[in-house]
């Protein structure tokens, strides 16, 4: 009579070998697979075939050479069951996904009780003074969850220190609560006529500001002067909902304001091309947008998407801006076929 028994268990698709004892039982079996695969017995379940089936913890003392047709072509033990580690891994990505929704309550509710109404300001120059501390970015907020938040959290900290912004929020008096970055992942979508990234956001008039600072791959950031350039728009959100006439026209201010204000470009501007001409949004076909107008009321999540902001405040969807400038475009260039025949 053999002295012992060579089984084969295969677990995930890999066969592991055991050395048993003749009078080994489904105990000892459980036994040396917790030792060997670290698999704790109560996450374990054996398919045995053909016969007698699936075998869950706690195992009998059953002796092995009674219930294993090890002559049978079809015979086969499977393990069904989970790594201590792996387990505790799940664990503990359950723990941090717990504190980022805590970080994330935490931070909109802060937000929410610091919330002030920002004003609209004159015409007058305004300078940067004590009070100034006032109109600024009161919180930053990186998205830990994501590659280096350390980095984007300094990106942030060079946008709220710059001296174009800081002389613009000064002078219109806008105050952000919390400004935090954008997860391009959770803000692209495409279809068939392309890809649609959206750029920035603005809640409630300036409670939260989200930029897309990072690329689409999160391998590296965008261009810094384009992001103030979205951020010089959601600031504009802080006075106008809609992309309307008067939007524009205080994006394109605020985008003076903020070059002429900015001493590291020696007080000059660098381009002469208006920020974001609302004719340009409108033809962005398969581009980058900056935003459908800014976001009142409902719940914000950080990281998270909110809903359609076209139906949140009423203006329209980006289907329908480009239908509508393409139509524009069609009736000038035909105006400018007719001009061509009378002049020829």
């Amino acid at each position: 009579m053999a002295s012992s028994m060579e089984l084969t268990v295969h677990h995930q698709g890999t066969p592991h070998s055991f050395s048993l004892s003749a009078s080994a039982t489904l105990q000892d079996l459980s036994a040396a697979i917790e030792a060997s695969l670290n698999i704790p017995t109560p996450n374990q379940k054996l398919l045995i075939a053909p016969k007698p089936g699936m075998q869950k913890a706690p195992f009998p003392p059953t002796l092995l050479d009674a219930i294993l047709q090890l002559s049978s072509p079809k015979f086969k033990i499977t393990l069904l069951g989970t790594p201590a580690k792996a387990i505790a891994d799940l664990n503990n990505q359950a723990e941090t996904n717990r504190r980022h929704e805590e970080a994330r309550a935490s931070a909109l509710a802060s937000a929410r009780r610091n919330k002030k109404t920002p004003a609209r300001s004159n015409n007058t120059i305004a300078t940067l003074s004590s009070s100034s501390k006032n109109y600024t970015f009161h919180q930053l907020l990186p998205l830990s969850y994501l590659p280096r938040p350390e980095r984007s959290l300094d990106f942030l900290k060079r946008l709220r220190d710059d001296p174009g912004i800081r002389a613009a929020m000064a002078k219109h008096e806008f105050s952000v609560q919390l400004l935090t970055e954008m997860n391009p992942a959770e803000h692209t979508s495409g279809d068939h006529q392309g890809v649609s990234r959206t750029l920035g956001l603005n809640r409630n008039r300036g409670e939260v500001i989200e930029l897309r600072l990072r690329t689409d791959a999160y391998d590296g950031y965008r261009d810094y002067r384009t992001i103030r350039k979205t951020l010089c728009h959601e600031l504009a959100h802080n006075v106008f909902g809609d992309h309307d006439r008067d939007f524009w026209n205080l994006t394109a201010q605020i985008e003076r304001e903020v070059d002429a204000a900015d001493y590291s470009a020696g007080g000059r501007r660098l381009t002469q091309q208006e920020f974001y001409n609302p004719g340009d949004w409108e033809q962005a076909q398969n581009e980058e947008e900056v935003d459908e107008c800014g976001w009142t009321g409902g719940e914000f999540v950080l990281g998270g998407s909110s809903g359609s902001a076209a139906a949140a405040s009423g203006g329209e969807s980006r289907r329908e801006a480009i239908a509508r400038a393409a139509e524009e475009r069609m009736k000038k260039e035909g105006r400018k076929e007719r001009r061509d025949e009378e002049a020829s």
